[in-house]
């Protein structure tokens, strides 16, 4: 990599750093800033940064920073925050993931005629889950009720990991004439082998750590790169094994979480480290550093691409993908949960698409597929618009939100989305 573009990233890092409270309250959210960043110094810009020269730094980047995350966001998710308030996050898993990834399929077969059957299910498939990062902004903003924060942050935390088995499997079936194993193989190898070792793994590494917290035989700095190294071991198994890496890491995260949280009382260990949200902390610190840096190299070698092949049917799928096709399901999977027209707008316009996609795409875009590169553009475009949409609109939105939400619970104080109110919102 040019040792100057190495020099910019961490100089966006630092400046960031300094600037990111201020800038919260912003239109510039932290994703917007590194791919405007990166745009300056791709090929359309400085021309520090090529995908060509540096083939390796996108990927591993890309795909470090996911299978952290994904580790991290499946060990803070609790069985009861998909109970609450009558299911209504996995409302949108099991009803709104779907749909969404049918009607991102059925919406670009007129848009986007060059690519054939499983090439248009993977459009649909990429661009349905969403990014808990890019919606940063909305998922944090205190005046919006935490019932809506807490839907979303546990939809965007389990979605990628649900979007990944009908990845792989369409992945398989597309690429089964470029002399791919058969489809089926594929799907089983990558969602029992990985996910079985990723589910063993996961409770491993928790009662490891829990074994060793109950005799305080491990250090607080140490516990934290125990952790770390639970996603990474299962990765780099599962690749070997010739299944999904990320399938493995989310997988690890559930047993993980699932297995700490059953820490008995009596065996004389704090709460807190019992608790995945804590023991994770680094993970997801770094996970959420990567990521950024990763949006960086997307503007650079990604996107800047893309913008010089722009046509008009890939803007319209783009924005039908942030628009009816992510707004309609919601409203499917959310009716008759009592909730009023805004909440369901403000749940269904938040489902940005960011680190997933682009990893979802580099992976098929790897597969030499006919329609590869039509692909690849497609979902660098809707991640680079929804970076900018999303991030933009987050502040003003939120706050408007918020306002109403205020005004309507005077009038109506067992107003639907005031559920959470007394009670603990998912992180």
């Amino acid at each position: 990599m040019n040792g100057w573009a190495v020099v910019v990233a961490g100089g966006v890092v630092v400046g960031y750093g300094a600037l990111s409270r201020r800038l919260s309250t912003t239109v510039f959210s932290g994703p917007m800033v590194f791919m405007l960043f990166g745009l300056a110094i791709g090929p359309l810009g400085l021309d520090l940064l090529d995908q060509a020269k540096d083939p390796e730094v996108t990927r591993t980047l890309l795909e470090s920073a996911l299978v952290l995350l994904l580790f991290a966001d499946a060990a803070g998710i609790r069985a009861r925050d998909l109970r609450r308030e009558e299911f209504l996050s996995l409302r949108l898993l099991a009803v709104g993931l779907p749909v969404t990834m049918a009607l991102g399929w059925l919406a670009a077969w007129p848009l986007l005629p060059g690519l054939g059957v499983w090439e248009l299910a993977l459009v649909g498939i990429i661009l349905a889950p969403t990014d808990a990062a890019l919606g940063q902004q909305a998922f944090s903003n205190e005046r919006v009720p935490p019932l809506t924060r807490g839907v979303l942050t546990v939809e965007s935390g389990l979605n990628d990991g649900l979007a990944l088995p009908f990845f792989v499997l369409a992945l398989a079936a597309a690429g089964e004439g470029q002399g791919s194993p058969g489809a089926a193989e594929t799907f089983l190898r990558a969602l029992l082998l990985s996910g079985a070792t990723g589910v063993a793994a996961g409770w491993i590494g928790a009662g490891l750590l829990r074994w060793s917290l109950s005799r305080g035989w491990s250090s607080s700095d140490w516990c934290q790169f125990l952790v770390l190294a639970v996603p990474v071991i299962v990765y780099v198994l599962c690749s070997m094994g010739e299944g999904s890496g990320f399938i493995g890491a989310w997988a690890a995260g559930l047993a993980f979480g699932i297995h700490l949280r059953r820490t008995p009382a009596d065996l004389g260990i704090r709460p807190q480290d019992s608790d995945p949200a804590q023991s994770t902390r680094f993970t997801e610190r770094l996970g959420l550093l990567l990521a950024s840096l990763s949006f960086l190299v997307f503007g650079a070698v990604i996107l800047g691409p893309a913008l010089q092949h722009l046509t008009w049917r890939i803007v319209v799928y783009a924005l039908l993908s942030l628009t009816i096709i992510r707004i309609l399901p919601v409203a499917l999977a959310l009716a008759g949960a009592g909730l009023r027209p805004a909440s369901v707008a403000y749940i269904g316009w938040f489902g940005p698409r960011g680190l997933a996609s682009l990893v979802f795409g580099l992976l098929a875009l790897e597969e030499h597929l006919p329609g590869g590169t039509l692909l690849s553009e497609v979902i660098a475009v809707t991640v680079g618009l929804s970076i900018i949409l999303h991030g933009a609109s987050a502040p003003a939105l939120g706050n408007r939100y918020g306002a109403w939400f205020s005004r309507a619970l005077r009038v109506t104080p067992d107003l639907r989305e005031n559920g959470l109110a007394h009670h603990d919102a998912p992180r």
